[in-house]
């Protein structure tokens, strides 16, 4: 993983600890573990996750769309985060 992808990731843990639901550490969680199915956030908090990727990586979801997929994982999402910023 490179170093901007390991930055990432680790301001994406933070943002995903300010949502999470209780009960489950965020540091028992793989990059490709599905967050939803997990019990890590629930479906309404991918809406919080949108305005954090729009708001931090100006990610416009308006021109790409909305994929839940893209948002499942936190490896889907720096994915996403990278390939917008190509």
């Amino acid at each position: 993983m490179s170093e901007v992808n390991a930055e990432r990731l680790q301001d994406l843990k933070v943002f995903l600890r300010s949502i999470q639901r209780p009960g489950l550490s965020l540091e028992q969680v793989k990059p490709e573990d599905n967050i939803v199915q997990i019990g890590l956030i629930d479906s309404l908090a991918l809406i919080q996750i949108t305005l954090y990727l729009e708001r931090k990586y100006n990610i416009d979801f308006s021109l790409l769309g909305f994929n839940p997929e893209q948002l499942s994982s936190m490896s889907n999402i720096l994915q996403l985060i990278e390939e917008s910023a190509a």
